[in-house]
């Protein structure tokens, strides 16, 4: 598989007749590398936060009848065999219209077990207990103890019935059980699947970036659910693009009762490298940069959550962090001086903002709830004005 396309893993529903039921099932685009943008960094060889060793990531993907665009994104901190042991994790907020449950949890302790999901604003219930119900399948001594798990979303009202319940339980659990590492599916698949970025289709995007410190390398990778921003808003690669492009856009142009720059966006970012839980933090607080490469001034109608966890010093976090299963007496922990991070720091700032373009490459057109239509970024127009090189 071409690591610049991107294949779609996990259950689809069966496409129907409506134009956008197709779109999820349509030839991959070329990803935003592959197309010449100049974007800095050395990525992974996968170029997704799967090139972080043990995360996978598995979808389910809900496209059924004329309203329902939606599903269930699952990121595995570690394989499903070892997911509950602790990861030192930070999560930071940018604007807080949005849900990302277990936060409280994840600051008290500075860590994050169990399968992270992603999906709509409506259906987060579902899919919280969609972990618990696979928690309590495969880990039943786990599931004995409390579960908190960290489930967040974004609004994908605009084209899919928000209200209706087609999110259940047994799509997230179908999620997990899908996750796998390697190349990851872009675009309007899982979580994403309904979503706009930009008054264009947005959805699922991932990047990663390579980062040498001593005689190591470590692995820093991105994964965004993006919808937000405004189309006035759009810069690619330092140009700003957005009102340049083709002006018939029935996603800002006809749904007055949708402020611009509503929507939402989620960030996971996934790193090798041993670090503190407070590193962490510091990581997820560097995600706006990334998403103010590609324009956004963060809206007040957008929750902008974001998470980091580092998969390093698994036997010092399981053995000394208070869980049940824990008996040591003391657990000492390797990370990086805190005046070595900046290259960590400079690796989120590029892998978001490559991971948002990856979500506009990707992403295909799509029709929804009540005829609503998404348009797909015109990329060849985006290329005519970034210009040659």
């Amino acid at each position: 598989m071409d690591a610049d396309r991107s294949p779609v893993p996990g259950p689809v529903s069966a496409p129907d007749a409506a134009g956008g039921a197709r779109a999820a099932h349509a030839e991959p685009r070329p990803r935003a590398r592959a197309l010449g943008l100049p974007l800095p960094g050395t990525p992974g060889p996968h170029n997704a936060i799967t090139d972080v060793p043990g995360v996978q990531v598995g979808y389910t993907t809900l496209i059924e009848g004329d309203d329902v665009r939606t599903g269930v994104t699952a990121i595995l901190p570690r394989p499903a065999a070892t997911v509950e042991a602790p990861c030192a994790a930070g999560w930071s907020s940018l604007n807080g219209n949005g849900e990302m449950t277990g936060t409280a949890w994840l600051t008290e302790t500075g860590t994050l077990r169990l399968p992270v999901l992603i999906t709509n604003t409506h259906a987060v219930g579902p899919a919280h207990r969609g972990v618990i119900d696979w928690t309590a399948r495969e880990k039943p001594g786990i599931a004995e103890e409390w579960l908190l798990p960290v489930v967040a979303e974004t609004w994908d009202g605009y084209l899919n019935a928000i209200n209706s319940p087609a999110v259940q339980p047994h799509h997230a659990v179908a999620a997990i059980d899908a996750a796998r590492p390697g190349p990851v599916a872009e675009g309007s698949v899982g979580g994403g699947t309904g979503m706009n970025c930009y008054g264009f289709k947005g959805g699922n995007g991932t990047a990663s970036r390579r980062v040498a410190h001593g005689a190591q390398t470590y692995t820093v990778g991105a994964f965004v659910q993006a919808n937000f921003g405004s189309r006035k808003e759009l810069t690619i690669c330092g140009t700003r693009v957005g009102l340049a492009l083709s002006a018939d856009n029935p996603l800002e142009d006809s749904a007055p009762s949708r402020p611009p720059g509503s929507g939402s966006v989620i960030a996971v970012i996934a790193t090798d490298a041993p670090l503190l839980p407070q590193q962490c933090t510091a990581l997820a607080r560097r995600v706006p940069l990334g998403l103010a490469r590609t324009g956004t001034t963060g809206s007040h109608f957008s929750g902008d959550l974001f998470l980091a966890f580092s998969t390093a010093n698994e036997q010092s976090f399981t053995g000394g962090m208070g869980f049940p299963h824990g008996e040591a007496d003391y657990a000492e922990l390797r990370f990086l001086p805190w005046n070595r991070m900046d290259p960590f720091y400079e690796a989120v700032v590029e892998a978001v903002e490559e991971a948002v373009l990856n979500v506009l490459a990707a992403s295909q057109p799509m029709t929804g709830r009540a005829g609503h239509h998404s348009p797909g970024v015109p990329i060849a127009e985006v290329l005519r004005l970034l210009g040659p090189g």
